[in-house]
């Protein structure tokens, strides 16, 4: 799975006009993705309950993951290539038959110890954390909002465009792009150049959170 785009899809637009534009430009891709899929309102639904049900947080963790997993499989249904995949051997497989997989993320992750069970791992995170599996991916977050030229990770961070944890999960070596609305217009054939659509982010040193375990 060489130079592998691993495009996260923002759970924010699910309630974005934008959504099938976002899915057809991605199927234009000319490179191996695979796609995370945000939580979104699933996502905030289980938060909302927490608190009137009383669960704790390593069941509200296990209820996102889920939660993700609907909007993957609503993804898969607006999709004429996409495909659910659930293990990195799923995603090979996807891929070697033409597919674009969307990973549902429960199988692996439920049972990796490096990731916390709070609400400050999001799919971002999950994100990251996939990319720091797969040497040499570019990782790609499509969000509702334009990045200014120059943003760095830490800064992004600080504004809560990404989870606190997505520093510590990302391997440093894994080149991050934001997409906002603007580069919706050129995605498609920036995909099909094989070129990850947005702006990159400025690479920086990682937290000393980094867990090498995730490789």
């Amino acid at each position: 799975m060489k130079d592998m785009l691993i495009v996260k899809f923002g759970g924010s637009s699910i309630a974005s006009p934008d959504l099938r534009k976002w899915v057809q430009a991605i199927e234009k891709s000319a490179r191996p993705l695979v796609i995370v899929p945000g939580g979104g309102p699933f996502a905030n639904t289980v938060r909302q309950f927490q608190t009137r049900i009383g669960y704790d947080n390593d069941t509200a963790h296990r209820m996102a993951i889920l939660a993700i997993e609907q909007f993957g499989h609503a993804l898969v249904s607006l999709g004429e290539k996409l495909v659910a995949a659930s293990t990195l051997d799923a995603i090979a497989s996807a891929q070697e038959r033409g597919l674009i997989p969307v990973w549902m993320p429960a199988k692996l992750v439920f049972r990796a110890e490096e990731i916390e069970h709070t609400w400050s791992v999001t799919s971002d995170s999950l994100a990251a954390w996939l990319a720091s599996r797969i040497p040499g991916s570019t990782l790609c977050l499509i969000k509702q909002i334009d990045l200014p030229a120059g943003s760095s990770l830490q800064a992004i961070s600080a504004a809560g465009v990404v989870d606190s944890s997505f520093s510590a999960l990302l391997h440093p070596a894994t080149r991050v792009y934001v997409a906002g609305p603007s580069d919706l217009a050129l995605a498609a054939r920036r995909l099909g150049e094989g070129v990850a659509p947005g702006r990159e982010v400025a690479s920086e040193a990682r937290s000393p959170g980094f867990v090498e375990a995730a490789q």
